[in-house]
């Protein structure tokens, strides 16, 4: 049995939670979230709770078990709470720069690279070398994160690059000089 998928999703004050058509919507505070629902799952709304259950025990219906009810909890905290990533800038010159909905980023490039903020995302800037991503939907936040970090990915042999904060680059040696 799927521990995830079995899990009880308790509903917040303030957060509506709807189930029609095979379409999950999940109103908050921050805002609206809608998922539709894969074929073989249920999901039952009674009360304050969110149960997901599967008819049957295909390795397929199991795995889309545990994710619908992961995809649900993050819709909730998310229109609670909400998502944030942080991502910094490591390198002689390397600096972002956010006016707007535009982010320009120096990397190293003879150009700095412009990217276009999407609608229901924040971006705000911390320093020259740090920006804070936010907003009510995970993937998006972290798929925006990930397109900003692969302009430039840390790299080896000096850590230069543009990394998630907190995030570990491990370091290795470069060549050794002939005697």
């Amino acid at each position: 049995m799927s521990r995830i998928g079995n899990r009880q999703l308790t509903i917040p004050a303030g957060v509506t939670v709807t189930n029609e058509n095979e379409v999950v919507s999940v109103k908050g505070p921050k805002g609206e979230l809608k998922l539709n629902i894969a074929r073989p799952i249920n999901v039952e709304i009674k009360e304050n709770v969110v149960l997901t259950t599967r008819p049957n025990d295909e390795k397929h219906t199991k795995q889309l078990h545990g994710t619908t009810n992961s995809l649900i909890k993050n819709m909730i905290v998310g229109v609670t709470e909400g998502f944030s990533k942080g991502l910094e800038a490591v390198g002689v010159g390397y600096r972002f720069n956010v006016a707007g909905k535009k982010i320009s980023i120096n990397a190293g490039f003879s150009h700095p690279v412009e990217i276009i903020v999407p609608n229901d995302l924040e971006v705000k800037q911390e320093s020259n070398t740090e920006i804070t991503i936010s907003g009510i939907d995970k993937q998006k936040v972290s798929e925006f994160a990930a397109n900003i970090r692969k302009i430039r990915e840390p790299e080896p042999y000096k850590g230069k690059g543009i990394r998630y904060k907190g995030e570990f680059v491990r370091r290795k040696e470069g060549k050794k000089a002939a005697k």
